[in-house]
């Protein structure tokens, strides 16, 4: 190791870098959903309809997906000086191709590259992990991985808003200039930090599924959060539903900024992490657990009313958030060697819950509205509280 990595590494994560991370993290991870609100409008455009239009969010989550695989866990192995602000260059490049696409075909390859180098996003908390104290770790990925967060909710909330201004072409050549100028800061400022594996790219994908083959405690946590995700997409999937139908009727602008309450989860997800540095993850993941439960009670008994909506959006996201923050912290934690590795077994593991939660929406809705909807995602979280009461002693002990 260097003598200026040393350096580095022994001073820590400044709070101006930590909000870079925060930043870039956030940005990169939140062109995944800029289409998702303005599916109709992109539909008009090209002569095709709604339903088929939303193939464009299934090949950016996908080129997600293979992206965060095949090379996320390359952060273990290269200097991620170079490769971050690579990836956020080829997407700001997608996402101009994106913005004069001539064509629909044009439009899903390049927002299926848009997904595939989005994963700078998650190659920012393993690098904060690696750049941090001891002492303050948790805060430090927590303040990244609310970033990460913020640039979801921000994403969904805003799109609609800014095509109904300026239309969608211009929506997605402003978020290509961003990702621009972004690349070259992060270029200019991110310390170099040598990469602590010397391994073969096959050895390293192997190290992966191995991970999760022999680490019970990976296995544990990825459960976890797998079913987090899952009532997160469910959630707000079913939100979504709920909002746009009697008796609210809202716009998609209006829902969009109503899910901006979330932000809140966000902003306890930075806070959160303090909790990890001071040895308390363990029983403030239960709690996180829990708080998200309530949230369901609060909206299933009065699903008519505005008001327990917006107090079960600020529930959920604040209970839900903060213990994925604290259960990714946990899993980085297991092999500081590899924490790009152990982030993709966890990322991975919530693409496939998050999959599984949007794949029910519809169908539980078509069963029986909002209470089936949060009737299935309290029986996810009862299921991560399970395993939470079983493993709090062993994979979530640090």
């Amino acid at each position: 190791m260097s003598a200026p990595t040393e350096v580095r590494r022994r001073q820590g994560v400044t709070g101006g870098l930590a909000f870079l991370l925060a930043l870039a993290g956030g940005a990169a991870v939140g062109n995944l959903y800029w289409s998702q609100p303005i599916l109709d409008t992109i539909a008009d455009e090209f002569g095709t309809t709604a339903s088929a239009a939303s193939v464009l969010i299934t090949v950016t989550q996908v080129g997600y997906a293979v992206g965060v695989f095949f090379l996320v866990p390359l952060g273990d192995i290269v200097d991620r000086k170079v490769m971050i602000p690579a990836f956020l260059l080829l997407s700001g490049g997608m996402l101009g191709v994106s913005a004069v696409a001539p064509s629909f075909p044009v439009l899903l390859v390049a927002l299926a590259l848009v997904g595939a180098s989005t994963v700078s996003g998650q190659l920012l908390a393993p690098l904060a992990g690696d750049l941090a104290t001891d002492e303050q770790r948790g805060r430090v990925i927590g303040t990244v991985v609310s970033g990460v967060l913020l640039g979801i909710l921000i994403a969904r909330a805003v799109s609609g808003v800014v095509t109904d201004l300026v239309g969608w072409r211009a929506l997605y050549g402003i978020v290509a200039v961003v990702m621009l100028v972004l690349a070259s800061v992060m270029y200019r400022l991110l310390p170099r930090l040598e990469p602590r594996a010397r391994i073969g790219y096959g050895s390293l994908l192997a190290s992966v599924l191995r991970t999760w083959v022999t680490s019970a405690a990976a296995r544990w946590l990825g459960l976890m959060g797998a079913a987090a995700m899952a009532t997160f997409t469910l959630y707000w999937t079913g939100l979504t539903l709920l909002l746009s139908g009697e008796p609210f009727n809202f716009s998609a602008t209006r829902i969009g900024l109503l899910s901006l309450v979330g932000i809140l989860g966000a902003l306890a997800a930075q806070q959160v992490g303090r909790l990890y540095d001071r040895g308390l993850a363990t029983p403030a993941i239960g709690v996180g657990l829990v708080v998200s439960l309530a949230s369901f009670v609060v909206s299933g008994v009065a699903p008519g009313s505005i008001v327990a909506v917006v107090v079960s959006i600020a529930l959920y996201s604040i209970g839900v958030q903060a213990a994925q923050v604290l259960l990714q912290t946990r899993m980085m934690s297991l092999d500081p060697s590899g924490r790009s590795r152990l982030n993709t077994v966890f990322v991975v593991g919530n693409f496939i819950g998050g999959t599984i939660g949007s794949a029910l929406a519809g169908l539980l809705w078509g069963l029986g509205g909002w209470p089936v909807i949060m009737t299935a995602a309290g029986v996810l979280l009862l299921l991560a509280l399970l395993i939470w009461a079983v493993q709090r002693g062993r994979a979530l002990a640090a």
